[in-house]
């Protein structure tokens, strides 16, 4: 295909309106100033094209997350085996492609949700970020960039300031450019098992060095060093970018969202606040200076990551104009902050929660709570809460309900099992919101409560046990299940009977180089390697004796087991039908007004067909990727599970059109024009919440 794309050259007319950043624009507002399909002719809508990209798994374990660029009528995106591709966009025909697995030294896992583009006038690129590689790819050819980094690409886990050789570092997020600097996050492991810093990077984008650096786990003599123990940065994980970033690029401030610490739902070796992790932090682009930073969760163990990244508005505020950042939560909240100064618009109270009685936790007293706006998505599972779908799925949960901790706002991780609602999915996801010029913000919600359970690591006094089950205790069964069942709603297959189906060398290779959204667990010794496969085999006779599991140093000696707990998993609350175990709505897409703080619409986004034909009114549904917004109009969005595209008015929150899609848009789509016509693109992975795989995208525009 480099023939057909040496052809094709990426220039813009007149007639064109490009969709060439992240989300739309450096500033993360998923808006289009595009005018031509309104409320008016948007029931007129037909598919202009369709291409299927492949890679799909046939399994439907594979998804594709990314919100696609348009740039001068080329279209780039990528497939769900991670193969990014160039398209003609007005037609759908492939210009060329590149797969990461076809280098010499280079993987590729995870997904991927974006790109970035870049061009200085002459030269034009794509930057690819998949697995722990940063790739520079011409625009023009498909081919890697010879001066950029080794051969074109540069490995992230290099330049951290710490060795994180055989963990889990994952870029599925694009950067933000500023000038010649692409700063960029990542992802790391959030369970027991030893992770790396989640420092910020900026990159020069033309030969791959690292520029700066901010430490988000601080060092000696750097401000919140005191908020962890003692050299915490030597061994604490996590604290990482992995959403994307918000640029004011007048100012020369980014907006950089972080995660929380690892492990997940135990801190007892990182008691305190922990600054930066869950917090808003603004930073000098040009140097990574830190300028302010707000905390929106204190010593996290709830893993309330900031899921998206910020949207840049401008609002009108007890009189005054103001440039002001908010940020959306997975708890539910949107904190609207003044982006010079980070002063809050709307109050914000320290309020007091429940304490934790697991063996070394002390959770931190209070969290923040803004007081406007109200929650986008509901704070308590109460009796009242209860689903009343049907009188035989009100009894299940009811019988459970009273068996588990009360449900608390920040109730702690318990061993009984504790309520997370809005579940770790939010809440706001990584779909994030939108923003019009007027400063409404469209997010949509997931209202799905979660159970999280906490269980012994495996630990006797204070010599960790570190043979097959006690590893696989800790590093495995959060995503497999202490039952080895897996768990299909998160496209983690079972284990049980593993044997039928893989050989135990098979069984080797994935632990060392991981597979999918699998990490790596290269950390480990060959000898624990050998012994988690004889736990999953069932040859305890043939496993490594313990001397053997402790010989040689590595961070799989070190840190395997020093923690008392692990837990269950990542488990949703549902009924034996699959339905959530709360009352509808499940899922909704809501218009907040962030010049007063208060709400102009609220919907639900989605439905169950069964219920649907049973007379149940729509309920919404769980759903993964964001809305755009329109100047003509209209908020498009496809994220639920019903498979559909839809596009609501604007003003009012109306349904106006929708199309059944060949597999879910778990994506953000797209707007853009080329040729003077009007397109809404969509990816359709697919994938998540037992729901079927597919390769395909799709765009849409009104008839010629």
């Amino acid at each position: 295909m480099a023939a057909v794309a040496a052809a094709t050259t990426i220039g813009a007319t007149a007639a064109d309106s490009d969709w060439s950043h992240y989300l739309g624009d450096r500033t993360s507002s998923q808006f289009s100033t595009l005018r031509e399909i309104t409320p008016a002719n948007v029931s007129q809508l037909e598919l202009a094209w369709k291409f299927e990209s492949g890679g799909a798994d046939p399994q439907n374990r594979s998804q594709i997350q990314c919100n696609p660029l348009i740039v001068g009528g080329v279209l780039f995106g990528t497939s769900p085996d991670l193969q990014l591709f160039a398209l003609n966009a007005a037609t759908g025909q492939e210009l060329w492609r590149f797969d990461p697995a076809g280098e010499p030294g280079i993987s590729k896992g995870g997904v991927n949700r974006g790109l970035v583009y870049w061009t200085d006038g002459a030269e034009q690129r794509i930057l690819f970020a998949n697995d722990h590689f940063l790739h520079s790819i011409d625009a023009i050819t498909g081919k890697r960039v010879a001066g950029f980094g080794r051969d074109g690409s540069v490995d992230l886990k290099e330049g951290l300031g710490r060795d994180v050789a055989g963990m889990s570092l994952q870029a599925n997020t694009p950067g933000v450019l500023f000038g010649d600097l692409l700063i960029l996050g990542m992802r790391l492991g959030e369970g027991p098992a030893p992770a790396g810093p989640g420092h910020i990077r900026a990159y020069d984008v033309r030969t791959g060095r690292i520029v700066w650096r901010f430490n988000t786990i601080p060092q000696p003599g750097e401000f919140g060093y005191e908020t962890w123990p003692p050299n915490a940065h030597e061994y604490v994980g996590g604290v990482n970018v992995w959403t994307g970033f918000a640029l004011d690029e007048s100012r020369g401030l980014v907006f950089c969202p972080t995660g929380s610490a690892a492990f997940d739902f135990w801190g007892g070796n990182r008691l305190g606040e922990n600054l930066f992790a869950n917090c808003l932090i603004a930073l000098d682009a040009r140097t990574g200076r830190r300028v302010w930073h707000f905390q929106f969760v204190h010593h996290d163990l709830w893993d309330r990551d900031l899921p998206a990244p910020p949207n840049l508005v401008t609002v009108v505020h007890e009189g005054r104009r103001i440039d002001a950042v908010a940020q959306v939560t997975k708890s539910g909240h949107v904190f609207v902050f003044e982006r010079e100064t980070g002063k809050p618009l709307f109050p914000i109270d320290e309020v007091a929660v429940p304490m934790s009685d697991l063996q070394g936790e002390s959770a931190w007293p209070t969290q923040p709570i803004p007081r406007k706006p109200a929650p986008f998505a509901r704070q308590l599972f109460s009796y009242e809460e209860i689903t009343d779908i049907s009188p035989e799925a009100h009894r299940e949960v009811l019988d459970r309900f009273v068996g588990i901790r009360p449900h608390a706002p920040f109730m702690p991780p318990s061993a009984e099992g504790t309520i997370i609602l809005p579940g770790f999915d939010g809440g706001a996801e990584w779909g994030g919101a939108a923003a019009d010029p007027g400063g409404i913000l469209y997010v949509n919600a997931n209202e799905m409560p979660w159970i999280l359970t906490m269980v012994p690591s495996k630990q006797q006094g204070a010599t960790p046990l570190v043979g097959g089950e006690a590893i696989f205790t800790q590093i495995c069964a959060a995503c497999h299940g202490m039952d080895r069942k897996g768990n299909v709603a998160q496209n983690v297959p079972s284990l049980v009977g593993v044997e039928e189906r893989l050989k135990k060398p098979d069984v080797l290779t994935l632990l060392e180089t991981g597979k999918g959204v699998m990490p790596s667990f290269a950390f480990l010794s060959d000898p624990q390697k050998r012994a988690v496969a004889d736990h999953l085999f069932g040859d305890v006779t043939e496993s490594p004796t313990e001397g053997a599991l402790r010989q040689g140093t590595g961070a799989g000696l070190d840190v395997l087991g020093v923690g008392p707990y692990t837990t269950t998993g990542y488990n949703r609350w549902e009924d034996t039908n699959g339905f959530p175990a709360i009352k509808p709505p499940w899922g909704t897409l809501n218009a907040i007004d962030l010049n007063t703080g208060e709400y102009r619409w609220r919907v639900p986004l989605g439905e169950w067909p069964e219920l649907t034909k049973r007379g149940v009114p729509q309920t919404g549904t769980e759903n993964y990727g964001g809305p755009v917004v329109t100047a003509g109009g209209l908020v498009f969005i496809a994220a639920s599970r019903d498979e559909h595209l839809r596009a609501f008015d604007r003003e009012t929150g109306r349904e106006l059109w929708k199309f059944r899609l060949p597999a879910a848009g778990y994506a953000t789509p797209a707007v853009y024009a080329t040729g003077g016509r009007q397109y809404v693109v969509i990816a359709c992975g697919g994938g998540k919440i037992r729901t079927r795989s597919g390769d395909s995208y799709l765009a849409f525009a009104l008839p010629r």
